[in-house]
C-alpha cells in the first residue's frame, strides 16, 4: 500500500494536481509516519504558495534539525515571505568552515568508487562488498547534504543583499560554488549582479573545483567538467580575455550542437555590444526574440541595441505589448522609459525607470538609465547621487565609476574626475571609452604625453576586439588636438585628416568634453593646424569648409580673418599664384572658391537624395537646383549637414 501510494503522489505532483498530491500524502504521512515523507508533504505546501503552512508542518513534525534538506525548506519559506531575519536564524549567518574542503573530497570518493564499479572492480567476500556498497551509500547522502549546504550559502547571500550588505552577499554566493560547483543560481547572481571585477570573475573560475563532478550516465566526469567550465566561461565580463570566451562559445557550438542556443547567443550578443557593433547585436537578439518574444534576459541588451541605433518605432511597438502582457516586470517599464529616452522626453523616461528600479532594487539598466536622465538635463549633482547608488549595488562594472568620473570632468572638478576614472581603470583596463576619458582628464591638466599614450592605447584596442572605428572618430580627434597642442603639427594633421576622412564624430559618442562632435570643429581644427605650419591658403580652403557647414561657428570666424590678413601680407600665392596681387583680387578668388566648394556640396547633396530617398527627395533636390544662384545651394548645404 505505501509503495503504491508514493506512486500515485508523485504522479499527482508531476500532473501539477496538488491537490491530489496533498491528500494522498496526508495518507501515506498517516501510515508511515516517515520523516521523508513528511518532508515530501512540505514540499508540495511550498509548491502551491503556501510557504505559512509548509513552514509551520515542518516545525510541527521536527525536522528542522532532520536534515540540511528541511532547512533549506524552512529557510526558503521565510525568504518567500520576505522574512529574512528569520531565515538567517535558521541558516546561521557564516558558511561553516569545514564545508569548503569536506564537499570536494566526499564528491572525489563517491566519484572513484563509482568508477570502480562501472569498470568491474570488485572484491572477494560478501561482507566486505556490503559494506563497500553502504559505504557508497553514506557518501551519497552526504554528496546530497553538500548541495543542500551549498543552496543554504546561496539563500544566505540572497538575506543579505536584501539587508544591503553586498559584501557578505558575495561571499555566500562564492561559497555555494566553492561547495558545489553546480550551484549555478548563487555563480550567476555573482555575474549578473557583478558583484567581481573582471580579473576576479576569472582567477574565481579557474579555483573552482569542476573535476569533483559526479555523473550517473554514460558521460566521464572529466567531459562534464570541460563542458560545464566552459558554460561558465561564456558568463563572464566580456571585457577580459575575448580569446578565450570565443574559444568556448566554438567549442559549445560545434562539438555540443548548441549554435542556436539562447543563452549562448546572449553571450555572443554582449560581446558584439562591448565592440560597438550595435547591429550585429541587434541582429541576434531580433532573431532570438521572435522566436521566444518574452525572454526577459534579453531584453536589456535588445533595447540598449535599438537605443544606440534610434529606433524609437520599434521601441514603442516592443513596450507597449510588453505593458499589455507583463506589467509587473521590471523590464517593461525599462523598455517604456528607453523609448522616452529615445524620444528626447527626459522627465517621462526617469519615471519609468525610477519604477523599474523599485520593483527590483537590483535592476542594473533601470539605475544607470535613471541616471543618464540627470546628466541628459545637466542636473549635475543628481546624476552624481544616482550614479553612487549603481556603483554601490554593482561593484564588480566599472561602469558607474567610468560615469561618475565623467560627471565631474564636465564639471571640471579633475581631481574628482582622475579619481573615479582610476578606480574604474582598476575594474577594467580595457574599455576604449575609459582609456579615451581618462586621456581627455590628462589633456586639460596639460600632461599632454600621458594623454597622447592614452589615446593611442584606446585606438589600438578598438582595433584589436574588432570595434567599429566609426564609433572612436572623436578619440582620434582628440589625439589630433593633443598633437596640435604639443605642435606636433603633421600628425595632428593627420588624424583630423582620417577623421574627416571616416566621417564626422558620432554626436551619440560619449567624449562631452571635447569640442569634436561635429564636422565643422574638425575642420575648424585643420585650419588652425595648416594655418601654424604657414600653409595660409589650404587653411583658408578649410575654415570655409567648416562655415559652409556651420555658418555661426565663432572659432571657424575668428581663424578665417586671421587666415586672410596673414594670406594678404605673406607671399604665398596658393593655387592662384602670383595672380593675386590686392584685397579685391584675393576676395574675388575667394569667392570663387567658395562657390566652386558649395556647387560640389550641392551636387553631393543631390546625389545622396536619389540614393536615400527616390524620387520624391530626387525631385525636390533638383527643384531647388534648378532656382540657381548662391543662396540656394547654401540652403541645401545646411539642411544636408
Amino acid at each position: 500500500m505505501q509503495s503504491f501510494l508514493k506512486v500515485w503522489r508523485q504522479d499527482a505532483m508531476h500532473k501539477h494536481q496538488y491537490d491530489s498530491a496533498i491528500f494522498i500524502g496526508d495518507k501515506l504521512l498517516a501510515l508511515t509516519n516517515d520523516p521523508n515523507d513528511a518532508f515530501w508533504l512540505a514540499q508540495i505546501h511550498f509548491q502551491t504558495g503556501n510557504y505559512s503552512r509548509a513552514l509551520t508542518f515542518l516545525a510541527k513534525h521536527k525536522l528542522l534539525d532532520h536534515s540540511p534538506s528541511c532547512r533549506y525548506l524552512a529557510a526558503h519559506c521565510c525568504v518567500k515571505q520576505s522574512k529574512f531575519e528569520d531565515a538567517l536564524a535558521i541558516l546561521g549567518d557564516k558558511t561553516p568552515g569545514h564545508l569548503l574542503g569536506n564537499a570536494n573530497k566526499s564528491r572525489r570518493k563517491l566519484q572513484h568508487t563509482s568508477g570502480n564499479a562501472r569498470n568491474g572492480i570488485h572484491r572477494k567476500g560478501s561482507s566486505r562488498t556490503e559494506k563497500e556498497g553502504q559505504s557508497e551509500e553514506q557518501e551519497r547522502e552526504a554528496t546530497s547534504d553538500s548541495k543542500y549546504e551549498a543552496a543554504m550559502c546561496f539563500l544566505r547571500g540572497v538575506c543579505f543583499a536584501k539587508q544591503n550588505s553586498y559584501d557578505r552577499a558575495k561571499e555566500c554566493y562564492m561559497d555555494a560554488v566553492r561547495i558545489d560547483v553546480q550551484c549555478f543560481e548563487a555563480f550567476d547572481q555573482l555575474m549578473k549582479n557583478s558583484l567581481l571585477p573582471p580579473d576576479e570573475e576569472w582567477e574565481f573560475l579557474e579555483s573552482l573545483d569542476f573535476d569533483s563532478m559526479t555523473t550517473n550516465g554514460t558521460e566521464t566526469a572529466q567531459e562534464a567538467a570541460h563542458f560545464t567550465k566552459m558554460l561558465y566561461t561564456t558568463r563572464l565580463s566580456k571585457y577580459k580575455n575575448p580569446a578565450e570566451f570565443s574559444n568556448a562559445v566554438d567549442s559549445l557550438s560545434q562539438h555540443y550542437k548548441l549554435d542556436t542556443n539562447p543563452d549562448l547567443l546572449l553571450s555572443k550578443a554582449e560581446l558584439l555590444f562591448t565592440q560597438c557593433r550595435f547591429k550585429q547585436a541587434l541582429a541576434i537578439t531580433t532573431s532570438v526574440l521572435a522566436a521566444d518574444q518574452y525572454n526577459f534576459s534579453f531584453l536589456p541588451l535588445h533595447l540598449a541595441c535599438l537605443h544606440e541605433l534610434h529606433q524609437p518605432n520599434t521601441l514603442f511597438l516592443l513596450a507597449h505589448r510588453l505593458a499589455d502582457t507583463y506589467p509587473d516586470e521590471p523590464a517593461t517599464w525599462l523598455a517604456v522609459g528607453v523609448y522616452y529616452l529615445s524620444i528626447s522626453q527626459i522627465a517621462e523616461a526617469r519615471r519609468f525607470f525610477s519604477k523599474a528600479s523599485m520593483m527590483n532594487p537590483h535592476f542594473g539598466p533601470a539605475w544607470i538609465g535613471f541616471a543618464h536622465t540627470f546628466a541628459l538635463e545637466g542636473e549635475h549633482d543628481q546624476a552624481v547621487s544616482a550614479y553612487g547608488t549603481a556603483a554601490r549595488l554593482f561593484q564588480g562594472t566599472h561602469l558607474p565609476q567610468l560615469f561618475l568620473g565623467m560627471q565631474h570632468l564636465q564639471l571640471h572638478n579633475l581631481t574628482l574626475a582622475h579619481e573615479y576614472l582610476t578606480t574604474a581603470h582598476k575594474l577594467c583596463r580595457t574599455d576604449p571609452l575609459l582609456l579615451n576619458e581618462t586621456g581627455v582628464v590628462f589633456y586639460h591638466l596639460d600632461h599632454l604625453p600621458e594623454a597622447i599614450n592614452l589615446f593611442h592605447q584606446a585606438l589600438a584596442i578598438a582595433d584589436e576586439i574588432d570595434s567599429d572605428p566609426t564609433f572612436w572618430l572623436a578619440t582620434r580627434a582628440n589625439l589630433g588636438h593633443a598633437y596640435r597642442r604639443q605642435h606636433q603639427w603633421s600628425l595632428a594633421l593627420g588624424e583630423f585628416d582620417e577623421v574627416l576622412r571616416q566621417g564626422s564624430a558620432p554626436s551619440q559618442q560619449a567624449d562631452s568634453n571635447s569640442s569634436t562632435t561635429g564636422k565643422h570643429h574638425i575642420l575648424a581644427a585643420k585650419g588652425l593646424v595648416l594655418l601654424e605650419m604657414g600653409r595660409t591658403w589650404e587653411a583658408i580652403g578649410s575654415l570655409h569648409e567648416a562655415l559652409g557647414v556651420c555658418p555661426q561657428d565663432p572659432v571657424a570666424t575668428d581663424l578665417l580673418a586671421r587666415a586672410l590678413e596673414e594670406n594678404v601680407g605673406g607671399d604665398e600665392g596658393g593655387e592662384f599664384g602670383d595672380e593675386i596681387r590686392t584685397e579685391d583680387q584675393l576676395e574675388a578668388a575667394v569667392e570663387v572658391k567658395r562657390q566652386e566648394m558649395m556647387r560640389r556640396e550641392a551636387r553631393k547633396t543631390v546625389r545622396r537624395g536619389k540614393v536615400v530617398g527616390g524620387g520624391d527627395s530626387a525631385g525636390a533636390g533638383r527643384a531647388r537646383m534648378s532656382e540657381g544662384g548662391e543662396d540656394s545651394m547654401m540652403v541645401m548645404s545646411d539642411g544636408d549637414e
